[in-house]
């Protein structure tokens, strides 16, 4: 089984060859020259940052190297957190949260893989992680299944998801829910208030789209902090009227802390129709979450930097799109409150990116392509502190 510190050992004896500490050196390391872009701490220019005990220790205009027992040079890169994503599926052996760092992908969520009779094996696999995993246990208590783990109501039984959560508090952070109708029929909004009775103080994430109930009727149910994911689901039962404007009651639980996520995915979850129309009258996204699963490394999802560079084509300001995967992503979910910045005293969790420029093509869940210009393509990343290798 990979643990984590035989991640962080066998990654950094592959990819670099630190030198020696430097008796006077400040610093463990230093991340040299890029543009720092840490959006929680306010910061967007080109700077050196600072690492020591696995820390953040300073952002400055220029660490001399005598201070570095390393430097890792970012010059002409951006340098963020490292990223969270709130929407993962990592239950399978085709897609594993170690997998996932070498994107820049620090932090997770798995989004509802497994509920309360097989809760046990995905929380091992959370504790094995290199990264950091947390988990949205489905409301259901099969988790995810084929036909539809809410076809039958009784799926959703709050006695034995109370008690998955009482088991595991340190690794259960929210409650996840699927909505559509060929996942829960016509029971979407008696499935909601199950998941509500079972979250308590924990959030709920809402997985909408092709639902047999009106989104109104199920925003109608939330409570500020949880999280409506695929928000740009293609209809019936999309974020905008007949006019093709966002509905009134989106906007308004929105105001009342209700968060909205992307959770691009593979099937019925994004397409540019709808991303256009919602853009346009100025919905963007709180989040951005990959709902990536084995399948989506090579079709329509990719990776978590790939959704990212969709939303720069759209016309989301970079610093805007980091945003939202750091700092509000680790808004989003408790157990991640102090990561997501670069502040100083914070983890040393860094992402370094090349902005490519060129044509990229991109593609929606239904497969219709667009060009974009930009990409953003991960080529170093610092986990506690630890170079580690990138994709």
């Amino acid at each position: 089984m990979l643990t984590r510190r035989r991640f962080l050992a066998a990654a950094g004896a592959l990819a670099f060859a630190p030198r020696p500490r430097a008796a006077a050196a400040r610093y463990d390391l230093v991340v040299k020259g890029g543009r720092v872009i840490d959006p929680a701490g306010r910061v967007d220019r080109v700077a050196d940052v600072a690492i020591e005990g696995g820390r953040i220790r300073a952002i400055e205009s220029n660490v001399a190297a005598a201070d570095a027992a390393e430097i890792l040079d970012a010059r002409g890169k951006i340098v963020t957190p490292g990223l969270i994503d709130i929407h993962v599926h990592v239950g399978a052996p085709d897609l594993t949260p170690a997998s996932l760092v070498g994107d820049g992908v620090i932090s997770m969520v798995d989004g509802g893989s497994a509920g309360a009779d097989n809760i046990e094996a995905l929380v091992r696999v959370a504790q094995a992680a290199p990264n950091r995993v947390r988990i949205f246990l489905n409301v259901a208590r099969t988790g995810v299944t084929a036909g539809g783990e809410l076809m039958d109501i009784a799926a959703a039984d709050v006695d034995a998801a109370r008690g998955a959560i009482e088991r595991h508090r340190d690794w259960i952070a929210g409650v996840k829910v699927r909505l559509s109708q060929n996942v829960a029929g016509d029971h979407d909004l008696e499935a909601v208030r199950r998941a509500r009775r079972v979250a308590g103080r924990l959030p709920v994430m809402l997985h909408v789209g092709q639902t047999f109930s009106p989104l109104p009727k199920i925003l109608e149910l939330l409570e500020p902090g949880d999280i409506v994911t695929h928000i740009y689901s293609p209809p019936p039962h999309s974020l905008l009227d007949d006019a093709g404007k966002v509905l009134p009651n989106v906007r308004a639980a929105r105001a009342r802390g209700v968060r909205f996520d992307v959770g691009n995915g593979r099937n019925g979850h994004i397409t540019w129709p709808i991303v256009d129309a919602a853009t346009r009258d100025g919905f963007w996204p709180d989040t951005i979450s990959s709902d990536i699963t084995g399948p989506g490394r090579t079709f329509r999802v990719f990776n978590l930097p790939t959704v990212v560079s969709k939303f720069l084509m759209l016309g989301l300001p970079l610093d805007r799109a980091i945003a939202c995967v750091t700092r509000d992503a680790a808004a989003s979910v408790a157990a991640f409150k102090d990561l997501g910045t670069l502040k100083p005293g914070a983890p040393a969790d860094i992402a370094v990116f090349e902005l490519r420029q060129g044509d990229f093509e991109f593609v929606d869940n239904v497969d219709a392509k667009r060009t974009g210009r930009q990409m953003l393509k991960t080529v170093a990343v610092v986990m506690n502190g630890r170079k580690v290798a990138a994709a």
